[in-house]
């Protein structure tokens, strides 16, 4: 429940309101200054005023949209004016930049009069690369934006229109589909007759409804050829034959769909008793629909029902169209957004919905899982992939029907718009995803039957990353399995006092472990645990790695590791790495997780080994020995040792680039560090920060975790003589993927 007082405290602590600038180039240096204002910017100016079109390479132009609005049809807030609108416009520019990347200004026009509104928006042109109309009321609205679109060379699009039909578009291709329903015969009632219904009836008309079968229904009722009262214009296109209906009620009996756009309460279960089989039910009225998603589904248990509500299934919600169509129509410089665009991007969506559902998104809602069906029909706002299916549909709509400006590579345009989301994230993980692809290994899975490893193996079955053993009883996984409907088809699945190999691998671990106090007994016993037999299948080379540690403490999952595989001969000791994977940067953090108290030696070793580490990715690595000192500012015992640690790596490997010791910001502050300390050896920002104590790593990448907006990889177990993945015991489904395909990259040498 949101309460006023949380509402007014959230939008005004602070800085007030939503928005800020953020410069985009650097503002350090006076030649920074310089080149900004005055005199660089002289040069840019020259050249757009020489051509125009150099405006989109020289302004934000391209990745700008205007958020307008005068106030007159705010939410359900009705005529408040320009001002009170301004932080609906706000959030709708924070929406932009959230799921788009696309940044916004926002204007409210004290211009209620269509004529001066249109005036003083298209005045706007040069500034923007598209224009959002916001929250203007019936039918001005429909002059508004056909005034702009016809005096505009840059995209006009009434979200209060489009967005609903577009993404309702979407959930009727697809509730059309599972009822066994063809659209160019079924019967729609629209309640409603504004700028959204209006919208919506003509986009359904693009889409395949027959003109003949939509009956709408305003305040006055049904509107009907020969209906003088309340009528207009654009309400007249939908005026059917008169066949008597005059209410909601007539004009439900024997209907496919219902589309809700009015207020609450105007539809009763009684109405939808009369509607046809398997009905579509979108009552899209906010905050509170024309019927209750309960009542709905309990007058039409058979029903496939919307709302905007997100606490119910099948939330129609506009943010899951407009930034992704501007996104597209943005970045092929599009003149307009056409018919030919809306469609295709009412397509995307539905396509999308067919597809498997990340874990991470249903964990967003608080859901086991997502699969289409009735009660999801189209994608969560909260489904990143949106972007690139959505924009680059858009995009190449607006290529093919002549809208764009310029011409885009759709396969490589949606390549560009994940990293442009994910940054750095996407591309690494891009990158070891691709590469265990290449060559998949045999990963063991000691947590067979849990159910977030059953869901992660299934993606790795499906996309070729691994070939997964699961640990466990067969009959267990398997019953899990089917209760997630899941297709295991290609997992080993292996219950290791069932094994053939258990004998062997007793007698193997016994060997190894008799002079530590193990005994033949004991020895057996432990084998039948299963993180002892999974690392034993890898000793054995059964499995080629292991990915573990959901159900067991850290140390109960590395200690079994190094007493079963050993370390490699050229290491002293093991040492945890997690890769920090940020927007435009990945950092690789160590040691985090296995040596409390590492001497010289042993720093130096893990420096070694996660820069090695970084170059397997084709990252090269900038190694700082982080401390509370800047070379030697703070003498210490633990200072000295790390300025220690950087004389031994450059000894053991004078080939890469290390300094220290030095206190983390300076290390990652390549400007400062060169201002304060030129005679470092240090090229760029560090992207290996070695830390003195376990302490001190572990409270690093955790803290950039939670407050930095990173993603942590890891802990990545290094120094091990085969691949081992030390999973948190958080892990969800995506970060177990993510370090199986880093294992089966590991092993492939």
């Amino acid at each position: 429940m949101i309460r006023k007082q949380d509402a007014l405290e959230y939008h005004r602590m602070g800085r007030p309101g939503k928005l800020e600038v953020v410069p985009t180039k650097p503002l350090v240096t006076q030649r920074d200054l310089s080149l900004a204002y005055s005199p660089g910017v002289a040069e840019p100016c020259l050249a757009i005023a020489a051509n125009p079109e150099a405006g989109w390479e020289y302004t934000a132009r391209g990745n700008l949209v205007a958020v307008v609005s005068n106030g007159t049809a705010v939410l359900g807030l009705g005529n408040i004016g320009p001002l009170a609108s301004k932080p609906v416009m706000e959030g709708k520019a924070c929406l932009f930049k959230k799921f788009a990347d696309i940044d916004v200004y926002d204007i409210e026009v004290d211009a209620r009069e269509p004529a001066r509104f249109i005036d003083t928006v298209a005045a706007l042109e040069p500034t923007f690369g598209g224009i959002n109309l916001e929250d203007l009321k019936a039918p001005e609205c429909f002059e508004i934006e056909a005034g702009l679109r016809a005096r505009m060379a840059i995209p006009v699009f009434h979200d209060d229109q489009h967005g609903t039909a577009i993404i309702s578009g979407a959930a009727l291709l697809n509730g059309a589909e599972l009822a066994g329903k063809k659209l160019k015969d079924m019967k729609v009632v629209l309640s409603g007759a504004g700028a959204s219904a209006i919208a919506c009836a003509n986009f359904y008309v693009e889409l395949g409804i027959a003109l003949y079968n939509i009956t709408m229904v305003d305040s006055v009722g049904v509107i009907y050829e020969g209906r003088s009262e309340g009528m207009n214009q654009w309400k007249a296109r939908f005026a059917r034959k008169d066949d008597g209906a005059r209410t909601r009620a007539d004009a439900l009996k024997g209907a496919d769909l219902f589309l809700g756009l009015s207020k609450a309460g105007l539809c009763t279960p009684e109405m939808l008793k009369t509607m046809g089989p398997k009905p579509l039910i979108f009552a899209l009225a906010n905050p509170d629909p024309e019927i209750s998603y309960t009542d709905a589904k309990t007058a039409r248990p058979d029903a496939i029902v919307a709302t905007g509500r997100s606490d119910f299934p099948n939330q129609v919600n506009n943010v899951l169209g407009f930034p992704y169509v501007f996104r597209g129509a943005l970045d092929v410089r599009a003149k307009e957004i056409n018919e030919a665009m809306k469609i295709a991007a009412a397509r995307a969506l539905a396509a999308l919905a067919h597809e498997p559902v990340p874990d991470s998104v249903a964990e967003a809602y608080g859901v086991r899982a997502f699969r289409f069906g009735p009660d999801y029909i189209i994608p969560k706002p909260f489904d990143t992939r949106v972007l690139w299916w959505c924009a680059p549909a858009v995009a190449e709509a607006a290529i093919k029907s002549g809208a764009a400006r310029l011409p885009l590579e759709i396969e490589e345009y949606r390549e560009q718009l994940q990293r442009r989301l994910g940054g750095v994230q996407h591309t690494i993980m891009r990158q070891i995803v691709q590469r265990a692809k290449s060559s998949p290994k045999r990963i063991v899975f000691p947590d067979g039957d849990n159910i977030k490893v059953l869901r992660a193996c299934q993606i790795v079955l499906d996309e070729k990353i691994a070939r997964p053993i699961l640990l466990g009883s067969e009959r267990k996984i398997r019953q899990r399995a089917a209760d997630l409907d899941l297709d295991l088809e290609g997992a080993e699945i292996v219950n290791p006092s069932e094994s053939p190999h258990h004998t062997t691998y007793a007698n193997e671990y016994l060997a190894l472990r008799c002079r530590k106090g193990v005994t033949a007994l004991s020895a057996a016993r432990l084998v039948n645990r299963r993180i002892h037999f999974g690392m034993m299948m890898v000793r054995a080379g059964h499995a080629d790695g292991l990915v573990a540690g959901l159900t067991a403490p850290y140390p109960d999952t590395i200690r079994p590791a190094l007493q079963v595989l050993g370390i490699r001969p050229d290491v002293r000791r093991a040492t945890g790495m997690y890769m920090m994977l940020l927007k435009n940067t990945v950092k690789f953090f160590a040691d985090a997780t296995v040596n409390i108290d590492p001497d010289a030696e042993t720093l130096a070793d893990t420096a070694i080994q996660v820069a090695d580490a970084a170059r397997a990715f084709e990252v090269t690595p900038r190694i700082a020995m982080i401390s509370f000192s800047n070379f030697g500012s703070a003498p210490h015992p633990e200072s000295r040792k790390m300025a220690d640690a950087v004389e031994i790596v450059r000894r053991r490997r004078p080939d890469l680039e290390i300094d220290g010791e030095v206190q983390a910001d300076i290390a990652v502050e390549p400007e400062k560090m060169h201002e304060l300390f030129p005679f470092t050896r240090l090229t760029d920002a560090a992207n290996v920060l070695i830390f003195p104590s376990l302490a001190a790593g572990n409270a690093a990448y955790k803290v950039l975790a939670a407050l930095g907006g990173a993603t942590a990889i890891g802990p990545i177990l290094l120094g091990v003589n085969k691949p081992v993945a030390v999973l948190p015991r958080d892990a969800n489904v995506d970060t177990i993927v993510s370090m199986t395909a880093y294992t089966v990259a590991r092993g492939q040498g």
